[in-house]
């Protein structure tokens, strides 16, 4: 590898100072005395040039300016006006006019942002990232990545379609940037959506990843696909121009054109009938038929996936693991207690994911590296032929070639007792007829935490890294993320014949939906 176990490549970076989220809206009410930035703002800034600007008394001419426009709250506390927005959407800030009214809705220019809120909020932020580093015992905020905006975290062709239990790809740029080189391998024998792969290519590193869903190396292929840019903009624009003319026809105007057509628009999944809207049915099933059409093809099956996903008949805020069937309204959770009603036609979703995904694939093509190869492998890594495998893909003796400039392993298994991968899809599997090989996934939520659980998992796990083990050097160092709650991986290295040379840990914020309990996991490098 490029640097040793454990030591960065660059000591000397700077870190950057996090901004968490607490819940709740800032309690402080604009005061008319002193504002002592020193005692609000020093612990989460810390930039003693900020402090003078920020000293005064309101009562006199020189006061400091108490309502700000969002750009201005922006730079007091180093974030972004869409940071502000957000803390304003979620209620941790109120809205005021330019004359300090609370007002619910503003006019365009009109809105403004507390200071004395805003510093409140930023205080309460750092003690609540202290209490949580507290009950998680971590020490390294440097990890957390908590400054890290949801459309970073999301960012280009990471959020070309939703995946349960995939990390943030800022974890793994840290890792690969400080201890992998160009025209190294980076494996990852659970690569899910190619998390791994896309930061892999984005910084000029080749990389192998195997899963065992059909539906999750589709995901993974499509994102690191190469792509004709206008023609992928021309053919997603006349597959929803063609799906909207269709729903119109069909039922707005009743003009039943379905004969002519020709497409068979029926089905005989109950799963599709009880989860969807007539509606939404009939417009998945046209879009599907018309697939065959374009070249693209693998590109509109994610579209269309990602999109009905967004559309069954459940509580906005179950969109991961939905309960059960919903037709009527309900009290929205997400929505702040808003009445909502569940979705009946894709359309709306479709025109917005459509655009999306043209953007999101311009954006990847022009930071990816062009220099470097991703293989993509459908198969079961504990006893996939990884050489074999990936030669057959890009040409003879590729990875035998790549072996002496190094290669290692970064990658996440599942973790014990936690998601059903299958099943989270199970939308996709029963619309776009993938194969279910639900009985080869490793620690599924379905068969719980319970010892006899627990060894299996130990058991599975170890074949896959004993397997792994035998396509890479010796002493090639392996970047595994878990967490180790049930401390089986001591077990399953040594299984391995792996060594722990060291452990970072980190807090896990932003979690999925309504779970927000502390949580940690462990990133162990093994030689």
């Amino acid at each position: 590898m490029g640097t040793p176990s454990g030591q960065r490549k660059d000591d000397n970076e700077s870190k950057e100072t996090r901004m968490s989220r607490p819940k709740g809206r800032a309690n402080a009410q604009p005061s008319s005395g002193t504002i002592s930035s020193q005692a609000v703002l020093a612990p989460v800034i810390g930039e003693s040039k900020r402090r003078s600007k920020l000293k005064g008394n309101v009562s006199d001419q020189n006061k400091v300016k108490e309502y700000l426009t969002l750009a201005e709250a922006a730079a007091l506390v180093d974030k972004t006006p869409s940071n502000i927005s957000y803390l304003i959407q979620y209620d941790r800030l109120n809205r005021y006019n330019e004359y300090g009214e609370r007002i619910e809705k503003a006019r365009n220019g009109e809105l403004r942002v507390s200071r004395t809120e805003l510093l409140s909020y930023m205080n309460e932020s750092q003690k609540w990232v202290d209490r949580r580093m507290k009950e998680l015992s971590i020490t390294n905020l440097e990890l957390a990545f908590m400054d890290v905006p949801e459309r970073l975290r999301t960012k280009h062709i990471h959020r070309l379609h939703p995946y349960l239990g995939k990390f943030i790809p800022q974890l793994v740029e840290y890792f690969l940037s400080r201890y992998f080189e160009q025209g190294q391998i980076v494996i990852d024998p659970f690569c899910g959506s190619g998390t791994t792969l896309v930061q892999a290519s984005e910084m000029g590193i080749n990389s192998v990843g195997v899963d065992i869903s059909e539906f999750n190396t589709l995901i993974a292929q499509v994102k690191l696909a190469h792509y004709d840019l206008g023609l992928v903009e021309k053919e997603l624009r006349d597959i929803t121009r063609r799906t909207v003319a269709f729903s119109d026809a069909y039922f707005d105007k009743k003009q039943r054109f379905l004969a002519d057509h020709g497409a068979d628009l029926t089905t005989d999944g109950e799963y599709l009938k009880t989860w969807f809207a007539e509606r939404s049915l009939k417009e998945m099933l046209f879009f599907k038929s018309l697939i065959p059409d374009y070249e693209y093809q693998d590109l509109m099956r994610v579209l269309l996936s990602r999109s009905i996903r967004s559309c069954r008949l459940i509580y906005h805020y179950e969109l991961a693991t939905p309960s059960r069937p919903v037709t009527e309204p309900y009290e929205c959770y997400k929505h702040k207690g808003k009445i909502c009603t569940p979705v009946t036609t894709i359309l709306p979703r479709l025109r917005f994911y459509s655009k999306d995904t043209v953007r999101r694939i311009a954006e990847f093509s022009k930071l990816r590296k062009y220099d470097c190869t991703a293989v993509v492998l459908e198969g079961d890594s504990r006893s996939i032929s990884l050489d074999e495998r990936a030669n057959e893909q890009i040409g003879e003796k590729w990875y035998q070639q790549h072996l002496p400039k190094g290669v290692g392993v970064f990658s996440s298994p599942p973790y014990v007792g936690q998601i059903d991968y299958h099943e989270q899809h199970r939308y996709a599997y029963e619309l776009l007829g993938f194969e279910r090989r639900d009985f080869l996934e490793i620690g599924p939520k379905r068969a719980g935490k319970s010892n006899r659980a627990k060894q299996a998992y130990i058991d599975e796990i170890s074949k896959v890294f004993i397997n792994i083990k035998k396509y890479m050097p010796e002493k090639s160092d392996w970047y595994i993320v878990a967490n180790d709650s049930l401390s089986v991986y001591p077990e399953i290295f040594s299984r391995a014949g792996l060594s722990i040379v060291k452990t970072f840990n980190r807090p896990v914020e932003d979690r999925t939906e309504r779970d927000k309990r502390p949580y940690s996991e462990s990133i162990f490098v093994v030689r």
